[in-house]
């Protein structure tokens, strides 16, 4: 870690690997305004004052998406040094939901395989695509250059 990055208190942000009946997931485009607009991560955000993981996931989730989520998996805990936040990223999977997928946010969404075809790929993002690819035997590489 860097000394600048160790002097920052990181952002809890909970994100969702939702995961379909055909074992695809769900990567969304960052909406214009926001920093890295238009690279490709799993949805989610930030947890605010008092709240769980689960819960910002399912709020996160429901107002981004439109979704409300059954079961959340928690799954793995990740730090990115980024330029703009220090954050640490909760990830859980997701494979229950109802309703109809509405982009709040004038985002894109995606259903994807690896390797993925969509870019580019948030940096916070390449590693979970590295764990997917570890869980399901996939060699070679998870993302475009």
């Amino acid at each position: 870690m860097t000394k600048t990055s160790s002097m920052r208190d990181p952002v809890d942000v909970a994100v969702g690997v939702l995961i379909d009946a055909q074992e695809r997931f769900l990567l969304t485009s960052r909406p214009l305004g926001k920093v890295y607009a238009h690279y490709w991560e799993f949805p989610g955000g930030k947890l605010e004052s008092g709240e769980s993981v689960e819960q910002a996931l399912r709020r996160e989730l429901h107002e981004e998406l439109g979704i409300v989520i059954g079961a959340v998996q928690h799954w793995k805990v990740e730090i990115v040094d980024y330029p703009h936040a220090l954050v640490r990223l909760h990830f859980c999977k997701v494979r229950d939901w109802q309703g109809e997928f509405e982009m709040r946010e004038a985002q894109s969404m995606s259903w994807q395989q690896l390797p993925v075809t969509v870019r580019p790929v948030l940096p916070g993002t390449v590693p979970v695509l590295g764990w997917l690819a570890e869980e399901r035997g996939f060699e070679g590489a998870t993302h475009p250059a």
